[in-house]
């Protein structure tokens, strides 16, 4: 073996640092030997050749991080060097958060038309074999796993309603999943509080996750509360992985809003205790205590039903608006929401402020100008929502079962991403933040 070593040539070697290679392990010393892009070689490599060879030191050396909610599938299409992953240190993302981007069909391309146009990318494919070529064409810098959307298979078979499905519905919606699966999906997904995903009712996510788990795949899920409910919210997570007995995946962690700071104790309970009970229940957590969606996150579900362009109506209708505003969850604390991106030029002189703040700029009630921003940039208004506490932070992330994710789709400093405008820090400093 020490024979063929050195004979062996290599295109780097990283030599001498320390390896921290993952398993939990203490460190050790060693050379690391790369051909093309794989580790063909991990010893003492000081006998072998190599095209180039860096001396570490002291330096530590690990495998690539994996980032379990990574939001980049479309991303990798746009500006493939994917630098906020790189420079992190991500080599691989878990992505398509209850939606994913395939299977599709011409009423969901119509959804994103505008977010398409603006960076002039064409959905060329209908399942998930087509956005796999077209993502191999790209030519990303990062490896991307891909988990079928319960969402976006909703959306396909019963539209952006809130109805359930029948049993010939179903059948056609476990069927996409099996075929998303057999193409290359790791699992399925929700995201609870996203429509037409929180249109669905617990039997209908067990349904998919059971096709999912037939091909030894995963369910992750953006639960369906993250504050005041997440006890309701985590029973749901819980009884689909029983049900199903599937592996689940709680995504990004947290328990937000004032109120209920102090309570991640209780969630980690509830957890241990689903865990001990003989579930595989694991989840992920991004380090910061604000989260980032879309601002039309805050508007009640009613009012989603049959896409944007069904919500904008409904908001430029007078009675609908007055209804979506007294219906606008009281503890929205406008003060803590940042706008962050917008497509809109009149909405991106707001980037920057606080809703608040913006709100007064307006000369309307915080509820006011969050419904109306929706509608002036129909629903690409980007924020980070300042939801939670250090502390509740710290200990989730302290916990064995919990993983980091960014949530934040790849993005560089001089790309188009940046013009949006301002990025949330997770974007680029999740790991760092994590080991420093």
């Amino acid at each position: 073996m020490i024979a063929l070593l050195c004979a062996a040539v290599f295109d780097l070697i990283l030599s001498g640092g320390r390896v921290m290679d993952g398993t939990g392990a203490p460190w050790f010393r060693a050379d690391v030997g790369i051909r093309a892009d794989t580790i063909a070689a991990i010893g003492d490599l000081s006998q072998s050749k190599a095209r180039r060879r860096v001396r570490l030191g002291d330096l530590a050396l690990s495998p690539g991080f994996i980032d379990l909610l990574g939001q980049s599938e479309l991303n990798a299409l746009i500006d493939p060097r994917e630098e906020s992953k790189v420079r992190q240190g991500i080599s691989t993302e878990l992505t398509g958060e209850g939606i994913s981007p395939a299977p599709t069909n011409a009423a969901w391309i119509h959804e994103q038309e505008p977010w398409l146009r603006k960076y002039r990318l064409k959905i060329d494919w209908t399942d998930l074999s087509g956005y796999f070529r077209r993502l191999q064409k790209a030519r990303p810098s990062i490896n991307e796993a891909l988990l079928v959307g319960a969402g976006q298979v909703r959306g396909i078979v019963l539209g952006f309603k809130d109805v359930q499905p029948d049993d010939k519905q179903l059948a056609r919606m476990q069927k996409l999943v099996d075929a998303a699966m057999r193409q290359g999906a790791f699992g399925v997904s929700s995201g609870l509080i996203y429509q037409p995903g929180s249109f669905a009712r617990t039997p209908e996510l067990i349904a998919l996750a059971k096709i999912a788990a037939k091909h030894g795949g995963i369910y992750a899920t953006h639960i369906r509360s993250e504050s005041k409910k997440i006890a309701d919210a985590l029973e749901e997570a819980f009884t689909i992985a029983r049900e199903a007995r599937v592996p689940v995946e709680i995504w990004h962690l947290k328990i937000s809003g004032r109120a209920n700071w102090g309570r991640m104790k209780e969630v980690i309970g509830r957890i241990e205790a689903a865990r001990a009970a003989g579930l595989d229940v694991t989840a992920d957590m991004y380090p910061w205590i604000a989260s980032a969606n879309g601002l039309d996150a805050s508007i009640p579900d009613w009012a989603h039903e049959g896409g944007v362009d069904a919500m904008v109506a409904r908001i430029r209708d007078p009675a609908q608006r007055a209804k979506m505003i007294r219906e606008i969850d009281p503890e929205l604390h406008a003060e803590d929401i940042l706008l962050l991106s917008a497509v809109n030029p009149e909405v991106k002189k707001l980037v920057g402020k606080r809703l608040d703040a913006a709100a007064r700029d307006l000369g309307k009630t915080p509820a006011e100008a969050l419904v109306d921003l929706v509608a002036m940039d129909r629903a690409n208004v980007g924020v980070a929502r300042f939801g939670m506490s250090e502390e509740d932070v710290r200990l989730g992330l302290s916990q064995p079962w919990v993983a980091m994710d960014t949530d934040y789709g790849a993005m560089a400093i001089d790309g188009p991403f940046a013009a949006e405008g301002s990025a949330h820090p997770r974007a680029f400093a999740s790991t760092a933040r994590i080991l420093g």
